[in-house]
């Protein structure tokens, strides 16, 4: 299974690959919105963690150009802030708030991989 990890923050996007990838995931990272764009195009991931700030668009704007190119895909709304009173983060599958503690997110990218198939 391949995650498209998104976010403009380098030592959130090392750690997530090396943890996931311990997963026994293949792990395609990007650090911006165009970027992620792109390899959510050539990559066809599974599944997708993303980032709400960064620096070119907004994950908000990314999550709904990915949804239009592909809704089966999972996206998780990974941030550090709440936003669940933003009704267009809703379209997204999950929402986990970022924390060091990664269980969480590898508990909803299985959960949500499993109800994928």
């Amino acid at each position: 299974m391949k995650v498209l990890i998104v976010d403009d923050e380098k030592n959130i996007l090392k750690l997530y690959k090396a943890e996931l990838e311990d997963e026994g995931y293949t792990v395609v990272s990007a650090n911006s919105g165009t970027e992620a764009l792109a390899l959510f195009e050539s990559e066809k991931p599974d599944i997708v963690t993303l980032d709400i700030l960064m620096p070119d668009i907004d994950g908000i704007q990314v999550l709904r150009l990915m949804k239009e190119k592909n809704p089966k895909v999972p996206i998780i709304m990974l941030t550090a802030y709440d936003y669940r009173d933003d009704f267009s983060v809703w379209v997204a599958d999950a929402y986990v708030v970022k924390s060091s503690d990664l269980t969480n997110l590898k508990n909803t990218i299985a959960d949500l991989l499993r109800k994928a198939k």
